[in-house]
This record gives C-alpha cells, structure tokens and sequence, in this order.
C-alpha cells in the first residue's frame, strides 16, 4: 500500500463516482479502478457498495476514509516540516537552562517550537548563570534560560528579555519554626542560619540577595553555598539551615520542605531568556517567538 492508494481512495470515496474521482486526480478511469480493487485486495476487505451507477462506501470504507484522511494529513505536515527545515539550514538548537527557575515556563516553551519546528532537534544544557553567559559568549548555546544577568555584567552582545517573576519565598524543613509561622519577614530570616548558591556559579544572586537585605538596613551572611539547587535541598532538609528561594521552588523539593513567601514581598527574582545580539539565525528567532506571551 501507497499513498497514492490512499489519495485515490479519498478522491472516489468523496465524489462515489470513479468517472468524477478520475477527472479530479487527472488519471484515467481504467487505472484507477484498477487501484482501488488493489487497495481492497490489499486490506482483504470491500471499501465500497457497488451499484449499477454508484459507489457508496461500505462499513469498512467509511472507517478507513476516517484513517486515511488522517495518514495523509500527516504526511503533508511531514513534508512542510522537511521543506522548512530545509530552507532553515539547522537541525539542532542548543539551550541553557536553569531548573529551579524554568520548570515552569520551558515545557511550555518547548510545546510551542516543537509545533512548528518538530525536525529540529533541541539540546538542552542543566548549567549555572555563569555557564550558561559563557555559552553564549563561546557560541556553545543559542539561548540561555535564566535570572537577569547582574552580577556577571555581560558584555553588550546579549540581550535578555524578562518574562516572569517570582515571588521570594523561605524554604524551610518541615519541622523548623519558621514552617508554621502566620507570617515570615526578612528580619526573622537574618537571624537564620543562611543557605544559598555559590558566588562563583551564581553571582547574580549575590548581587540580588545584597540589594534585598541592603533596604532593609540588613547584611547577608551565608553560612553555606552550594552549586545547584539539589544541594541546597538536601542541605535545607538535612536540617542545616534555611534558603532563599523562588516561587514555586516547592515543584522542585516536593514535601520535603516548606516553601513560604516573605511579608513584606522583597524585590522579585526576574527569569527570561538571553541570547546573542548577531545571532539571527531563523530556529533562534523562531524559540524566542515561541516565548512571547508565556
């Protein structure tokens, strides 16, 4: 079976006359009739209800029609999908990303793309802020999912464009004080053994979290730095202290701590994508597209 078995079928199946369906698909009458009995040979089944001067399709026939709109449908998308990626010239996208930061707005992302861009294979990279700049820069990564680049100050061949903020939250193991507190401020949080990321890795972040205790006339002292997001779970849940996090952070650490906001809301962690000035490369311009409106 071909598809061309299948486009005839579809034709005769839609005008029930092999005269009309042969005018249609501009083939002789002969030859198609002779296809449509090798499709039924085929299947082992009669599409259609033969009368003297129609054709009706039978129970079978009308369940294949069904399926066979659906085979070729899916072959045309098939071939737009391969004459784009064609004209495009790549077949892979290669981008950074920060878990903690973009559980949220990557899957949604990476739908969007994909709907469009399906052949074009996207390399995804787990990396701090600091790799992630220096990706860009050495061109390892097209676009990098991430904090507003502060600290790094990078060079004004990046661009970044905000599309989320997250509200800054305490994590806390299930059993500390703070857990179960009607409200939690960042003065009762200075007083805490302090947990966050590492100023080699994440740089921004110490910019962020002196700025924040700065206005509020207070010092950030961290007793612990860490270089990913698991570390800092497992040392808030080991008992050892307590982290400034993000909103939704709890996606990440499940039940295993408590993730409380802050009253009053300090200044919000700031997520977005940043890429490459010169790069306009046409699946680059297509993702960052695809962010728009997340």
């Amino acid at each position: 079976m071909e598809l061309r078995h299948l486009r005839y079928f579809v034709a005769v199946a839609e005008e029930e006359n092999v005269t009309r369906a042969a005018a249609r698909l501009h083939v002789s009458q002969p030859p198609l009739s002779r296809q449509i009995r090798d499709l039924e040979k085929d299947l082992g089944v009669e599409l259609f209800e033969r009368k003297a001067q129609s054709l009706a399709l039978s129970p079978a026939g009308r369940l294949f029609l069904v399926e066979a709109r659906a085979v070729l449908e899916r072959a045309e998308q098939a071939a737009r999908m391969a004459a784009t990626l064609s004209r495009q010239g790549r077949t892979e996208i290669h981008i950074g990303y920060a878990p903690s930061l973009t559980i949220g707005l990557l899957p949604q992302a990476l739908r969007r793309f994909g709907a469009g861009h399906g052949l074009v294979r996207v390399r995804l990279y787990d990396l701090s802020s600091k790799e992630m700049l220096e990706g860009l820069n050495t061109r390892h990564l097209d676009v990098a999912m991430m904090i507003r680049p502060g600290g790094l100050r990078p060079s004004t061949g990046i661009s970044f464009r905000a599309l989320r903020t997250h509200a800054v939250c305490l994590a806390c193991h299930p059993a500390h004080p703070l857990a179960h507190a009607s409200s939690i401020s960042l003065r009762q949080v200075a007083q805490e053994r302090l947990i966050g990321y590492s100023r080699g890795d994440y740089p921004e972040y110490h910019t962020w979290l002196e700025s924040v205790f700065r206005r509020h006339g207070l010092v950030p002292s961290l007793s612990e730095e860490h270089d990913s997001s698991t570390s800092v779970i497992a040392a808030v849940e080991a008992g050892r202290g307590v982290a400034l996090v993000q909103q939704g952070f709890e996606c990440l650490s499940g039940p295993r701590l408590e993730v409380r906001p802050l009253k009053p809301a300090p200044t919000p962690f700031v997520v977005g994508a940043a890429w490459r000035k010169n790069n306009r490369d046409s699946v680059v311009t297509a993702f960052l597209k695809a962010l728009e409106g997340l």
